[in-house]
């Protein structure tokens, strides 16, 4: 808890096993008051792993997609009392140990999202990104900005934060349950007016890091850009697109192909 606010972070894992408990282990337990796991159909031992932990641990019978994690992720936040949700990877590429400079910044009500920013330090070749992701990641930004008028240092980080009010009001469930579903939730809160802000984050690439192969990546470049032009178009008003349909909300109940542990 942070200025008595209630503070939950959530995990969107898949195949985590390896680097699950070092995350789990630099949490800082004197602001958060409960973790909550959603295993998207792994085959290695994550869903063991965080049982044994004491992690609230949410399964998926099969695997159903990033996306489709957090939306589980989400619905499962909202079923619970707090006012702010942190995702983090737990792939231990992002530092738990920001979770509190992250949080507060939502908690101080001038922010309604906060992203934790790879790039805003300066660190993220050094971090061992590789080079064609990085190059990826600047003009995939570049162009996003550019398309919606925000100043973003970059719209692809795992780590971020969130007040209750955008997970109960943005369309999620109208989103990609692929990997693009990032994305449409940032496009998402630009376009329903919501604030973002950044916080540096330093990144740490390894070889347990997640990560999604180059024809993956490509795949997710183009959808990027894609949900750049439909904010463009709706925001003009040639066009609508489901992802800005209002009433896409996510309900607060956790889908028949999960299992609570």
């Amino acid at each position: 808890m942070l200025d008595n606010q209630r503070i939950i972070v959530l995990l969107p894992a898949y195949n985590a096993a390896s680097t699950l408990e070092k995350t789990f282990q630099e949490i800082p337990w004197n602001v958060v008051d409960e973790v909550v796991l959603v295993d998207d159909g792994s085959s290695d031992e994550t869903a063991n792993i965080s049982i044994k932990l004491g992690i609230k641990t949410i399964q998926h019978h099969q695997n159903l997609g990033y996306g489709a994690n957090q939306k589980t992720c989400y619905r499962s936040a909202l079923s619970r009392k707090a006012e702010v949700f942190v995702m983090l990877h737990p792939d231990y590429q992002y530092s738990p140990q920001l979770i509190p400079a992250i949080a507060a910044m939502v908690i101080s009500g001038e922010f309604d999202l906060v992203l934790g920013s790879r790039i805003l330090g300066g660190t993220a070749l050094k971090g061992g990104m590789p080079l064609y992701k990085y190059i990826g990641n600047r003009f995939l930004s570049w162009f996003e900005n550019v398309l919606t008028g925000a100043k973003l240092s970059e719209y692809h980080t795992g780590f971020r934060a969130f007040s209750r009010k955008l997970l109960e009001e943005l369309p999620l469930a109208n989103n990609s349950d692929d990997f693009i579903f990032d994305n449409q939730i940032l496009i998402q809160a630009l376009h329903f007016g919501f604030r973002l802000g950044e916080i540096s984050c330093p990144t740490r690439y390894n070889a347990d890091a997640s990560s999604i192969n180059i024809r993956r990546s490509i795949l997710y470049g183009f959808g990027v850009m894609a949900c750049s032009l439909q904010y463009r178009l709706q925001r003009m008003g040639l066009w609508s697109f489901k992802i800005f349909n209002p009433e896409g909300k996510l309900k607060p109940v956790i889908e028949e192909l999960t299992s609570d542990s």
